[in-house]
């Protein structure tokens, strides 16, 4: 039997998953069993503990129905432990490097308790850690293994389940389980805390606990917090069942009041002033109920506040609090800017905002109003064709509604006509961001469909990147769009775990694929031909597709590369296709560049996904095109002559060069090399780009945007979709020019 079972609940989170679970398999005591509970089988996080699983044998996967949520699977882990000792981890959370190792040691020189308690750190998801969170337990606490009632800081309700190790015959011989509903780990602290017999202390931290942005669930509004309540009645039940001793009823007694007195002197924690009232009378029964005899109440102003509550009298308890919040709104300057008010009044949004939403109405953008491209457009074609009870309307820049097809309705940025779909549209979808002036009505639906898959950083994570953070705008404007997002579309495992990172929301991921790339795989072979023919791409020419990355340490376009140089060296059977990032559209630069044919500038096409079709290979350095110009299984070479600085001044989620999709060059020479050797589209590149496809190409299979419609604008569940093809059983578009080459 293992030394420990560490139960891991993988039911959410699959950004910080894998983080967890490696933080158990590195630990230095190898002697530990990793109980990974999973409540959806075909979900991310099931398919990244299997990825673990395959690894490593010593992870045990159990299953837990989703509707038991937390407490169901921390039980159905017990169950399935083999252990001597259980520990808990969230999914977010780690174990620090050497723990079990001093958890072991403890544990051996107490005597092997039946529960050995230790500190934890809560890390803020932003600001890093707290410090040590249980510094009151050490305080004048025994040396060795003592029973709870040595030591007045125990029982402590505030104790989470993954601050301790627990003797699983313990756990067992007493029936130990997590009660069901929110606040269970009260309940399963003072009760291990009153059942154990012998009790030990390790002042050291051994968990770090991720603090979300949206903060503990515990903390947010809902109807949840009615579940206190019953913890509050099931923990003081049990302790009186479990001990006579007054002192101790009355700790556990005024802990959980604390608690009671905290929600209920919130207002946002309960909706609506009946739930609050609700709560407060039950609150004042329990209170009636269950407080020992001889208990005294604590004193000053938490004194009064216990006299209302033990009356029932929350009409008095909620006008002392209002006194309090009101006397610190009176200080608040209550100034208001002339122009900021002229603003609002004359700004027709205002009046907008005042209609009702309409439910049959949705607007599309992309890039900040450039066109008709992108994720958004192809959910746009979709939703047509699938929900036709949806009007439309796709959002422009003044000038660029000759970017749209003709029979696309078209409104420009800032007209009347914006601040009026903004103002009423039910479904919002975008690939970047709206203005931070745009406001999010109750009962809208915001798309974040992105527009590429992360080897940059991003979001959040940028903060140790000055030059990239400058440009990206303040983290807090930034912070204030996320919480806009209701879905948010991603076309990979990789996409979904950074995202989660980089936006930390409250949004649905959208785990279906990028419906841009659906054509990649519903493209014929005549398509292919007339976007070349569009193109000016000639018949006979194999067209290598250029497409460079923007640098956050330069304001122009100027290529890596000397495309003059580069045409000449690659010679007649070949045509390069120019296409410079977004950022610097319009400015390719291309005066005195080589005009004979060789070379050809397609930046401003408005559909990069054509450009990509139309290219038999792809030379680009760190652009995301990479991630979706594989699921054409067409060679790629990597361009990464500035590695070195673009990662120190960018920063990037993994190393590209240790794991490209094809060939790689540092030099103009080596890039020459690679193609006039055949090494672009050799067995070894053909290797990789397989590696790499399997890697980043997970939910590509053309049916992204069916996927998009039919769970946004048709409100189907997620389980209900179309399932994703496999990689192998997918056929991408032919490509052109390379197939007449290799049979040259």
């Amino acid at each position: 039997m293992p030394r420990f079972s560490v139960v891991v609940p993988a039911h959410d989170g699959p950004g910080r998953l894998p983080g967890c679970l490696d933080s158990v398999l590195g630990q230095t005591f190898a002697d530990v069993e990793l109980v990974a509970v999973v409540t959806a089988p075909e979900g991310l996080c099931a398919s990244i503990v299997a990825a673990h699983a395959d690894r490593d044998p010593r992870i045990t996967v159990v299953h837990s129905p989703a509707g038991d949520g937390l407490p169901g699977a921390r039980n159905a882990g017990i169950a399935g432990a083999t252990g001597e000792f259980l520990l808990f981890l969230d999914g977010d959370d780690t174990l620090v490097p050497g723990a079990l190792e001093v958890i072991d040691a403890r544990l051996k020189e107490c005597g092997e308790p039946d529960l050995l308690l230790f500190d934890h750190e809560r890390v803020h998801w932003f600001e890093g850690g707290r410090g040590p969170a249980l510094g009151r337990l050490w305080r004048n606490a025994p040396s060795g293994a003592f029973r709870m009632e040595q030591h007045t800081a125990l029982p402590d309700v505030a104790v989470p389940a993954w601050s301790g190790a627990y003797r699983r015959a313990f756990v067992s011989r007493h029936g130990l389980a997590f009660a069901p509903g929110m606040f269970t780990d009260t309940v399963w602290s003072v009760t291990a805390a009153l059942r154990a017999e012998r009790i030990a202390l390790l002042p050291q931290v051994c968990v770090r606990h991720l603090q979300g942005r949206r903060g503990s669930r515990n903390e947010l509004p809902g109807l949840h917090h009615l579940d206190l309540l019953d913890q509050f009645d099931l923990v003081m039940r049990r302790a009186a069942g479990l001990t006579a001793d007054p002192a101790v009823l009355g700790r556990v007694f005024h802990q959980l009041v604390r608690g009671v007195l905290k929600t209920a002197a919130s207002p946002v924690r309960l909706p609506g002033t009946a739930v609050r009232r609700r709560f407060f009378r039950r609150a004042a029964r329990l209170y009636r109920r269950h407080r020992p005899a001889g208990v005294r109440r604590p004193g000053g102003s938490v004194a009064l506040q216990h006299v209302l509550l033990a009356s029932g009298s929350y009409t008095a308890f909620r006008a002392v609090r209002g006194t309090r919040r009101r006397l610190g709104r009176a200080a608040r300057p209550a100034r208001r800017c002339l122009g900021w008010l002229r603003r609002r009044i004359l700004n027709p949004y205002r009046v907008f905002l005042r209609r009702p939403v309409d439910e049959n109405l949705a607007v599309y953008s992309s890039y900040w109003g450039r066109g008709y491209a992108c994720n958004p457009a192809a959910i746009h074609a979709a939703a047509r064709r699938l929900a036709p009870h949806i009007r439309s309307v796709f959002l422009v820049a003044d000038g660029q509604a000759r970017q749209l097809p003709d029979d696309v309705e078209s409104v420009v940025i800032g007209s009347t006509r914006y601040w009026e779909v903004m103002a009423t549209a039910k479904y919002t979808f975008n690939n970047v961001n709206f203005a931070m002036s745009v406001r999010k009505r109750p009962g809208t639906v915001h798309v974040q469909t992105q527009h590429g898959t992360p080897l940059k950083r991003m979001g959040v994570d940028l903060v140790e990147f000055p030059a990239a953070a400058a440009a990206a705008g303040p983290l807090g404007k930034l912070l204030q769009r996320v919480d806009r997002w209701d879905f948010n579309i991603s076309s990979n495992h990789h996409s979904t775990e950074v995202w989660e990172r980089a936006y930390p929301g409250a949004y649905e991921s959208l785990d279906v694929g990028y419906p841009r790339n659906d054509a990649f795989y519903t493209s014929t072979a005549e398509d292919v031909a007339a976007i070349r023919r569009r193109l000016g791409v000639p018949e006979d020419r194999v067209a290598v597709l250029y497409a460079p990355t923007h640098r956050d340490y330069r304001t122009d376009f100027l290529p890596q590369l000397d495309l003059v140089a580069f045409c000449e060296a690659l010679g007649e059977e070949f045509v390069v296709l120019l296409r410079a990032h977004h950022s610097y559209e319009g400015s390719a630069g291309l005066d005195g560049m080589l005009r004979s044919g060789a070379l050809i500038d397609v930046t401003e096409h408005r559909s990069p996904e054509e450009v990509c079709l139309a290219a038999d290979a792809l030379v680009t350095d760190y652009s995301s095109i990479m991630f979706d110009y594989a699921n054409l299984d067409r060679p790629i070479v990597v361009y990464a002559d500035d590695w070195d600085v673009y990662r120190e001044t960018r920063g990037v989620y993994f190393d590209l060069l240790a794991a490209p999709p094809g060939a790689v060059a540092r030099t103009q020479d080596e890039l020459t090399r690679i193609f006039r050797g055949g090494e672009w589209d050799g067995a070894a590149a053909r290797h990789l780009r397989g590696a790499f496809r399997e890697r980043f190409c997970d939910f590509d299979d053309g049916l992204a945007a069916e996927r998009v419609v039919r769970r946004v604008l048709l409100g189907e569940p997620a389980e209900a979709l179309p399932p994703v093809v496999p990689l192998g059983e997918r056929t991408p578009a032919p490509a052109a020019g390379r197939v007449r080459l290799l049979h040259h």
